[in-house]
């Protein structure tokens, strides 16, 4: 909304300064952070009362969190999604598609989120609505979002496959684009909600990712950095940095309610929103085996959910002690903060691991 106000520049010459990128990033980051912080005590109030005992704790996790974590309300994503939406709609460019297809897939997977954790509050139980139809959704979601950006972008670029290190591997990949990139989308949405089991645990990691995909929409929408790094260039994707900049921002907003101990937990609310949103920006840019390695935290946590389920199924034995990975740690005798900081960390260097295939070329 505010970039609009730069085409008066010619005659006010200090709204020129809402053309820049970085500005507008900026601003989001803060508008964000100040939007949550404003309206996080009066929302976190509001789910208290409404869901009285708060979020169901699994009777099969760690027999801690049936101690310290009972009565501790769910949904806070919707205080993230607000904060991101507000300070989006705020200071990005609305002409520009990219912007709104990454919302899109943010709400409708928020919407999903907020769907299954309403089922388990109000049944009081850990099981929310079919894992299948969830998934359904989720993919249609993805898939309608992948469409659009294979039409956005240049064919055949647009459909095709890019690799990091090498700078002339391009796959086209034509239409089954469609079902990879929604793969990547649902994988992300699902890998950030097993990762969120912990007070401050995946919100952290999901502002790192979110800060390596701004500077990686900022880079690769822009021609002249795309030409220096070698890196493949994709017009209007620049804009998602500000999506990225309103992520950090609403998420340090939520860490301030979310750190030990958690007065509200993110829910599959925030957790599936905020993954699907990554991948969004992830498929956006052409950047989707970097995601793998920035988001390889979340990667870790998914995969040890099917190597447990798939070796007590083919052996009846269990490679961890509990699964996603995090509650092992927790068996082993980690402390929650342990466990979260040291996650926190590994995800840092990940992704700086992964923001260094932009130059090594």
């Amino acid at each position: 909304m505010l970039y609009w106000l730069s085409a008066f520049s010619d005659t006010i010459s200090v709204l020129n300064v809402f053309r820049y990128i970085t500005v507008r990033t900026g601003g989001a980051m803060m508008t964000a952070l100040f939007v949550v912080f404003l309206f996080g005590p009066t929302i976190i109030a509001g789910l208290r009362l409404r869901q009285g005992v708060g979020q169901p704790i699994r009777g099969d996790g760690p027999q801690s969190h049936l101690i310290t974590k009972v009565g501790t309300p769910t949904m806070g994503g919707l205080m993230i999604l607000f904060g991101i939406l507000f300070a989006t709609l705020l200071w990005a460019n609305l002409t520009n598609l990219y912007v709104w297809t990454v919302l899109g897939v943010m709400l409708g997977f928020g919407l999903v989120g907020f769907y299954d954790d309403y089922l388990k509050v109000t049944r009081q139980t850990h099981a929310g609505f079919s894992g299948r139809t969830r998934l359904a959704v989720e993919s249609a979601i993805a898939i309608a979002a992948c469409v659009g950006l294979a039409t956005l972008g240049r064919p055949p670029f647009s459909t095709s496959l890019a690799f990091p290190l090498v700078k002339d591997l391009i796959i086209d990949l034509g239409w089954f684009f469609v079902v990879f990139g929604a793969f990547i989308i649902v994988g992300a949405g699902n890998a950030v909600n097993l990762t969120d089991g912990l007070d401050g645990l995946a919100i952290g990691p999901v502002m790192v990712a979110a800060a390596s995909f701004g500077v990686i929409s900022y880079l690769v929408g822009s021609a002249v950095y795309a030409d220096y790094l070698q890196i493949h260039f994709v017009s209007g994707t620049g804009e998602l940095s500000v999506i990225c900049g309103a992520v950090i921002g609403a998420g340090l907003g939520f860490l301030w309610f979310n750190a030990p101990p958690a007065s509200i937990f993110m829910g599959d609310t925030g957790s599936l929103a905020l993954g699907g949103l990554l991948g969004a920006v992830a498929v956006a840019t052409k950047h989707e085996v970097a995601l793998a390695i920035i988001g390889g935290l979340f990667v870790l946590e998914a995969v040890s959910v099917i190597v447990q389920v798939a070796s007590f199924k083919m052996t009846g034995k269990r490679v961890f002690r509990m699964a996603p990975i995090h509650h092992h740690f927790e068996q082993k005798g980690w402390t929650e903060p342990q466990i979260v900081i040291r996650f926190w960390i590994i995800s840092i260097v990940l992704a700086l691991a992964g923001l260094s295939t932009l130059k090594l070329r």
